[in-house]
């Protein structure tokens, strides 16, 4: 069994404006997810190696992830250790805060 862990809202360090498809998928729901696998290295099944996967996926049911983790089982022979999952919605409401102390600079 792995463990799946979910992290919500994590930080995104994207600058860059969304593509059209990326903009498309963001109104459909979709969100920037970022995916930590620990997996059993094949040759040495006592040592863990990292694995970093990027991409939009629907949260909270994640088809994306549970596609690449069936093709990871299938076809990988890393045993996986453990997967760690990261969302963040790019496309929200605004957020307002008010005000405590007002300057002019002349």
């Amino acid at each position: 069994m792995i463990k799946v862990t979910h992290m919500r809202n994590a930080r995104s360090r994207s600058t860059s404006r969304p593509s059209g498809k990326a903009l498309e998928l963001q109104l459909k729901g979709y969100r920037l997810s970022t995916v930590e696998i620990i997996y059993h290295m094949p040759d040495h099944p006592s040592l863990l190696q990292t694995f970093i996967w990027q991409y939009m996926d629907m949260a909270p049911d994640y088809p994306e992830l549970h596609k690449f983790l069936d093709f990871w089982r299938n076809n990988l022979d890393g045993a996986l250790h453990s997967v760690r999952v990261m969302s963040k919605d790019i496309i929200g409401p605004a957020k307002v805060g008010n005000v405590s102390h007002s300057f002019a600079l002349h």
